[in-house]
């Protein structure tokens, strides 16, 4: 845009995305118009407002460039309007009761923090313009808008805090989020096979092979040919767009693997992780594969998580969170982290909160992912200058010093002063919390806008004390020490996964809250409510309606799940099954006019047709468990309903159907394997 633009347009363009300000009607004239230009040099021919509704997924309306004159003729035309404001019909959307069917009018505003980009899609070559979405009475239809006054409001408590500790060069403070996103690949040959797949995103059916991932030698291996062939392909493609994915290795599972891009602020982040997932998929079919986000798509083995590497850095770049080489001296990090650590314990809930999902359900608390329980991870020097503090105040840091390999051809590294914990739902990483519950298929916008808030939340209380304070230096001492007093219980460095834990945690107070159902009545409390309020990010009404969304999503997630289950097992295990039993019974028959004995035939026989009867009964409470429970109006019951019926019916017919293939021959049996889908490449 720099050669596009005047200078002076191109000067006051970049002081308004610094200040977080809009467009005025001129300028956007002058900008839309570069812009258009642009686009058509790039092949362009149409633009979109790309926008992120509260399915979780991104929408796009597409216009044309064209615009005919009086004369017959057509001109490429692009107003400063067209780029600021759009309006797409908004009654398809969830809104959680915020508006009627009929009432269709939305509104999408350019976000101008967020770069725009050229998308090539087939033949097609589109400018995507990155917007919020809110509705006719302005109430935010999107997981943008919130994103965005939550970083508003981070950045203003922030600054406070600075000012009063004597920094008086920082204009702004930036949430910084780098996610990891975990997914898995499969061959897309098995997936057609996989109405499970193909409609949930997950397997609902499928024996344990002989092997998942006990040898540990898929994790960090060497990448597979046709893998890395994906990979470069998607790298290319991501780059194209402007979002620099940097880190692509092995995962923990078979199949499973990672992409992690460059930092960014945390709405840049957010959209980047949106066309990450979409690029990730639309790649992976020119491969002849099929890209799994879901967070459990094979039981037994790893689940997929996007964990979020969050910071806070200032406008000349000023990481809060970087403790330097004396953690203990350094006033500055010392309130930012015990603002964390006091926000996280005391929203603990609502953090829970904000990654409860049905895929994430299968996933948090199941020993191979962080648990259900919320805590900090802070290593050894900082767990240590925490109970400094709480004692009276830090007056020293642990150090690391060198570590000594003992081969005279590789250098002595340095060691850090902590390790790493990879078992900790939330962790420090060295200058960045990584939150770890994060789901795979999530968009980061809901679990960050709540950190964001709650983390502007302490923030302020921490600013509105020190600004009646004649002392500031002995005030902040005091805070550091009361956070340090009341909240060390949240810190744990140790294993997560153990049942020790579990114990310790109920003795300390913190919540373990492992049904999605339970997670979400929890959002709207009073004091969560008062959260959001006080910082203007959500309304309540905005806020129960994307509690509301979350529940109906949590049970039409199962539903789906349940009748895709009575289908393949009606459909496709029963038949199978009945036509081998049918085979044993002739064999038997055979058998015995031969005059061998046939009894091992004939358990199996016994064995295979109760299986069916199990099977064909489950199938059919199943079916009609999900029709009561989606009958239910209220959401919360419904929701339960789902969590208490359906899911366990759900489970007898998987199981029944899981010990069906361990005994049908595999020439009758209808699903690929596990073995297949995560070995086969």
């Amino acid at each position: 845009m720099r050669e596009r633009l005047p200078k002076n347009v191109y000067k006051e363009f970049r002081r308004i995305i610094a200040e977080g300000r809009f467009l005025d009607a001129s300028l956007a004239d002058v900008v839309a118009n570069a812009m258009k230009d642009w686009a058509i040099e790039k092949g362009a021919t149409h633009f979109c407002h790309w926008f992120q509704p509260m399915t979780g997924l991104t929408a796009e309306k597409h216009d044309s460039f064209i615009l005919p004159t009086p004369e017959g003729r057509t001109i490429m035309e692009f107003s400063g309007k067209e780029l600021t404001q759009g309006e797409p019909d908004a009654s398809s959307f969830p809104s959680g009761g915020l508006r009627a069917t009929f009432e269709a009018r939305g509104y999408t505003a350019w976000d101008c923090t967020s770069p725009v980009f050229i998308k090539e899609t087939g033949r097609n070559i589109t400018l995507y313009i990155p917007c919020a979405f809110c509705s006719y009475t302005a109430e935010s239809l999107d997981k943008k808008t919130p994103l965005l006054k939550s970083m508003d409001a981070l950045n203003a408590q922030a600054v406070r805090v600075l000012r009063i500790l004597g920094n008086t060069v920082s204009k702004n403070v930036s949430a910084t989020l780098g996610p990891e996103q975990e997914y898995f690949l499969t061959d897309k040959k098995f997936i057609e096979k996989r109405l499970d797949l193909m409609l949930t995103g997950r397997t609902l059916f499928g024996a344990d092979p002989p092997r998942g991932q006990e040898m540990s030698d898929h994790y960090f291996g060497s990448l597979h040919e046709r893998v890395a062939s994906y990979m470069h392909d998607v790298n290319i493609e991501l780059w194209k767009l402007g979002v620099s994915a940097k880190t692509q290795h092995n995962e923990v599972s078979p199949a499973q693997y990672e992409l992690a891009p460059v930092f960014a602020n945390v709405n840049v982040a957010t959209d980047h992780n949106q066309l990450v997932m979409e690029t990730l998929q639309k790649v992976a079919l020119r491969h002849n594969l099929v890209c799994l986000l879901n967070e459990k798509p094979f039981s037994g083995v790893n689940g997929s998580g996007k964990h979020n590497n969050w910071s806070m850095a200032t406008d000349d770049d000023v990481n809060l969170l970087d403790p330097g080489s004396t953690p203990h001296d350094n006033m500055v990090f010392l309130v930012m982290l015990c603002a964390v650590i006091r926000a996280v314990d005391k929203y603990a809930k609502l953090l829970r909160a904000s990654v409860a999902t049905a895929g994430n359900e299968h996933r948090l608390g199941a020993h191979e992912a962080p648990p259900a329980i919320v805590s900090i991870f802070l290593g050894d020097q900082l767990t240590d200058i925490i109970e400094q503090l709480a004692a009276g105040g830090a007056k020293s840091s642990k150090t690391g010093g060198q570590l000594k390999l003992g081969v005279s051809t590789l250098p002595q590294l340095p060691k850090d002063s902590t390790d790493r914990n990879r078992t900790s739902p939330f962790a420090f990483t060295g200058n960045k919390f990584e939150f770890r519950m994060v789901g795979s298929s999530q968009s980061t916008a809901g679990p960050m806008f709540v950190l964001n808030t709650i983390v502007a939340d302490i923030l302020k209380e921490i600013a509105d004390e020190l600004e009646k304070s004649s002392n500031v230096k002995a005030s902040v001492q005091k805070i550091l020490q009361k956070i340090a007093k009341d909240h060390k219980r949240i810190v744990f460095n140790g294993d997560n996964y153990t049942e020790e834990w579990e114990k310790e945690a109920e003795k300390r107070g913190l919540p373990n809250i492992k049904s999605t159902v339970e997670s979400l009545k929890t959002v709207m409390e009073a004091e969560n409510v008062e959260l959001f309020k006080t910082h203007e990010v959500l309304t309540k009404a905005e806020l129960k309606a994307r509690t509301e969304i979350l529940l109906d999503a949590y049970s039409m997630t199962i539903n789906i799940e349940a009748k895709t289950a009575v289908n393949i097992a009606q459909r496709q295990i029963i038949p199978v099954s009945v036509e081998y039993s049918g085979i044993l019974a002739k064999s038997i028959k055979n058998i015995n006019k031969a005059g061998v004995d046939s009894s091992t035939q004939k358990k199996m026989l016994e064995k295979v047709c109760g299986l069916i009867t199990t099977l064909s009964d489950g199938a059919e409470c199943l079916k009609n468990a999900a029709i009561e429970a989606n009958s239910i109006d209220n959401s919360a019951k419904k929701a339960e309903n789902y969590r208490d019926t359906v899911k366990p019916a759900m489970a007898l017919v998987r199981k029944a159907a899981d010990e069906l293939e361990t005994m049908v021959d595999s020439r009758l049996w209808p699903l690929p394997t596990y073995a297949e889908l995560l070995f086969v490449k």
